[in-house]
């Protein structure tokens, strides 16, 4: 028995529906692990070059549909080398990626040794001081940072024979501790009877020791006692789908690839379609897919502009913001962002969005599948 980990909160349903009183529609979660076969690495490069642009396609092709990150485990797992980590609101998507994948000349090299299902929801345990609204835990999305931890969860059954008064006092240690290293953004999932665990939870962060000092800390709390299983536990390095694949062989075939988080093949095409001028009346908005990001489409006086939707601070729908003029503040916590620059307006929030280009033709709404302002920047 291990414990120690980040004890996320937990219940038994699942689904995908929109809550009842409103709130964002639940997310489907998956975190596949790959693993290349040594034989990839002993075929020409040309023949490996032109494998990877044709991965890296078929890939890109579900960045209108899903959210999708890529992360290495090259050099610090043995058992696995790439993680894709999917984010969906339905869980088709997953299957047909994996069959692209798979139909590859590249994604027949690939076994899939650790795969996670899960779907989002609210915690059941009330956070200290309400600083955090329950409708942020409906929606993941991933961040820009460098490090990603993921393992998957499950507690010991004398831990669902405690009173929902002794559970929530724990989760109040657990969470006053894990506020003591804000550098470290927790994602918690659900698997309750739709896979072989409880939760699927995941860590962003880019200080890797503020990690391990904050697991480290949480094996003294009282919740960590009854920890039946949080292993295997996965470190994952956030890089370019191409720079992903570089790692595994051919050095250098990646670079004639776009930098972004999904390249995609070689092509002219750098706008998709994503909406018909139709669905977003003036006035109106809507969440679309660009480049496997998710983006708010806002319709102004017949004026679109299209930024980033999860908000930079904690992941707030800017979709659902209030819109004046060209400035939209997000409804979970009011941080607001100029819709043209990106640009924070307010705080809490820190960090720019992205904003992307729009254009119309024939009644379609295309966007540009790269930003004009990368967040951060």
């Amino acid at each position: 028995m291990t414990a120690g980990r980040p004890s996320p909160a937990e219940s038994p349903n699942g689904g995908g529906r929109p809550e009842a009183d409103g709130a964002p529609r639940r997310q489907f979660v998956k975190f596949s692990f790959f693993k290349l076969d040594p034989a990839w690495r002993r075929l020409p490069v040309e023949e490996r070059e032109q494998g990877k642009q044709e991965l890296c396609g078929a890939v890109e092709t579900f960045g209108g549909r899903m959210l999708i990150g890529s992360y290495s485990l090259v050099g610090i797992r043995g058992d696995a080398d790439l993680l894709l980590w999917q984010v969906a609101e339905a869980l088709e998507p997953f299957h047909e990626l994996g069959t692209a994948l798979f139909s590859t000349a590249m994604g027949s090299y690939f076994t899939t040794p650790y795969s996670y299902l899960a779907i989002t929801r609210r915690s059941m345990y009330k956070t200290p001081d309400l600083r955090e609204p329950s409708e942020s835990r409906l929606s993941v999305s991933p961040g820009t940072a460098k490090y990603l931890f993921v393992y998957p969860f499950v507690k010991t059954r004398p831990w669902y024979e405690l009173s929902k008064d002794q559970r929530q006092e724990m989760m109040t240690e657990h969470i006053t501790v894990g506020r003591k290293y804000p550098s470290v953004k927790l994602n918690t999932t659900y698997s309750y009877g739709i896979d072989d665990q409880e939760f699927v939870v995941s860590f962003e962060t880019d200080n890797p020791t503020d990690f391990l000092d904050l697991v480290m800390e949480l094996r003294e709390s009282k919740a960590s006692a009854y920890t039946l299983r949080d292993t295997p536990a996965f470190t994952c390095l956030a890089m370019p789908l191409a720079q992903a694949l570089d790692s595994l062989g051919a050095p250098g075939a990646a670079k004639t690839l776009p930098d972004v988080v999904l390249s995609p093949a070689a092509s002219d095409d750098s706008w998709t379609n994503v909406a018909e001028l139709s669905d977003v009346p003036e006035g109106g908005s809507m969440v679309v897919h660009a480049g496997g990001e998710q983006v708010a489409l806002f319709n102004i006086g017949g004026t679109l502009y299209a930024i980033g939707n999860r908000c930079s601070h904690a992941n707030g729908p800017l979709a659902d913001g209030k819109v004046e003029g060209t400035k939209v503040t997000c409804p979970y916590h009011a941080s607001q962002f100029d819709l043209k620059s990106g640009e924070v307006l307010e705080a809490p929030a820190q960090q720019a969005m992205p904003t992307y280009e729009t254009r119309v033709e024939d009644g379609k709404i295309y966007i540009a599948k790269q930003p004009v302002v990368a967040a951060g920047s």
